[in-house]
């Protein structure tokens, strides 16, 4: 696989798991109406990211791969098992930043990993994905 293609497919699957565990995450933060605001809008950029990838991985002519069936059902029990004796707002940030903190690190191994040869407006969509989940960390701070 090339380094457009394994970048696209990347942000594919970063975007794929932000959306669905913030949809998982979401309905747990009713009693925090300000939280709950800004977990949809991270859902909502995620999924914004998640639809440009799309149209991307179609315009250079490659499939996506998603989130396997394994690593979905994984999330979801890991979700729910951390989240089964602590849904405060603390603990769910503190679960988000772990993973914003994830992406941000594999987005800029996958960066040096393609310094050359990868398209642009690729690249500049996995630097969007990276600043965004660093921004994602440092807004949920507040939430500690």
């Amino acid at each position: 696989m090339n380094g457009d293609a394994e970048l696209l497919n990347f942000i594919y699957q970063n975007s794929q798991m932000g959306v669905e565990t913030l949809g998982q995450l979401i309905p747990m933060v009713k009693d925090s109406p300000e939280f709950e605001k800004q977990l949809e809008g991270q859902k909502r950029e995620y999924d914004s990211i998640h639809k440009e990838v799309k149209l991307l991985l179609e315009n250079h002519g490659k499939e996506e791969k998603g989130l396997g069936a394994f690593e979905k059902i994984r999330t979801y029990l890991m979700v729910n098992l951390e989240t089964l004796t602590d849904r405060s707002v603390s603990h769910i940030a503190e679960m988000l930043m772990i993973g914003s903190n994830m992406g941000v690190i594999d987005a800029i191994k996958n960066l040096k990993k393609y310094e050359s040869g990868v398209s642009p407006e690729i690249k500049s969509l996995m630097e969007r994905l990276r600043k965004f989940e660093e921004n994602n960390v440092e807004r949920l701070k507040k939430y500690l």
